[in-house]
């Protein structure tokens, strides 16, 4: 290699943060043609991670790696949202060692590029689209650490609301009650504004439903009256009881008689 080629190639190594992907496009717009990244990967200075992909030489990619290529390359709508954002917060009812399961939540019309496997990368991935928030909205969110570089995930506030979307299909009503009790500390004015916003009439009935059953001290700073809670009922679980404030069908365990 010329030494040209060489400061190009030292200059790529050193600002790459261990642990990421890094994308062919993005690459490209850097000034790293086709040619040279083949160059450099049969040097090995690099290693292909699926097609359009790359990572350094030896270097162990996992989710979190994967997922800042898709955020700070190819500008992504996807996001660590739900159950996830709330174990990475230390929200979780059981804190696990390790992540096992990622939920992902993006806009209707993201996909996911190939090479983004849950296999590869050591995980179950769970990719949720939705518009229940405006797809432009940047209301709730906040940013994660991991080793030199951020990640994009949801604030409690608003991975509790993205939670209780996957209830109880995928999330059992049982574990999103529990994780509920944790979130004593959320901060009204962004619980306020989510609300507002929120597209599901589900989520936001189940959302405040279970913030009263917890007796939370930020539910008496909410306006309710501004938040659009639809009409009409809705069964969240079958054979349930039901809490007439917001008319849904819950598990009558969880049900406190004054709400029937």
């Amino acid at each position: 290699m010329s030494n040209k080629t060489n400061k190009k190639i030292n200059r790529l190594i050193t600002q790459w943060p261990r642990g990421t992907v890094y994308v062919a496009s993005y690459l490209n717009r850097l000034g790293f043609s086709h040619d040279l990244l083949t160059r450099y990967k049969n040097s090995g200075w690099i290693q292909s991670f699926g097609r359009g992909a790359y990572k350094l030489y030896g270097d162990r990619i996992e989710w979190p790696g994967a997922l800042y290529a898709l955020q700070s390359q190819l500008e992504m709508k996807i996001h660590v949202g739900g159950k996830t954002a709330l174990e990475l917060k230390g929200y979780a009812h059981f804190l696990p060692n390790k992540i096992k399961k990622v939920y992902l939540y993006a806009p209707l019309g993201e996909v996911l590029p190939s090479w983004f496997k849950g296999e590869r990368l050591g995980v179950e991935i769970e990719f949720i689209r939705t518009n229940m928030f405006p797809p432009d909205s940047q209301e709730g969110f906040s940013k994660y650490k991991e080793k030199d570089f951020y990640i994009k995930i949801s604030a409690p506030e608003r991975a509790a609301m993205e939670m209780l979307y996957l209830v109880p299909k995928r999330i059992s009503f049982e574990e999103a009650f529990l994780i509920m009790e944790n979130l004593v500390s959320l901060r009204p004015a962004l619980v306020q504004n989510l609300l507002i916003i929120c597209g599901s009439v589900k989520v936001k009935r189940l959302f405040m439903y279970m913030a009263e059953e917890h007796a939370h001290e930020w539910v008496s700073e909410l306006d309710l009256s501004k938040v659009d809670f639809g009409k009409g009922k809705r069964m969240i679980v079958p054979n349930g009881g039901f809490n007439s404030k917001y008319q849904i069908t819950v598990p009558k365990k969880n049900l406190k008689k004054t709400s029937i």
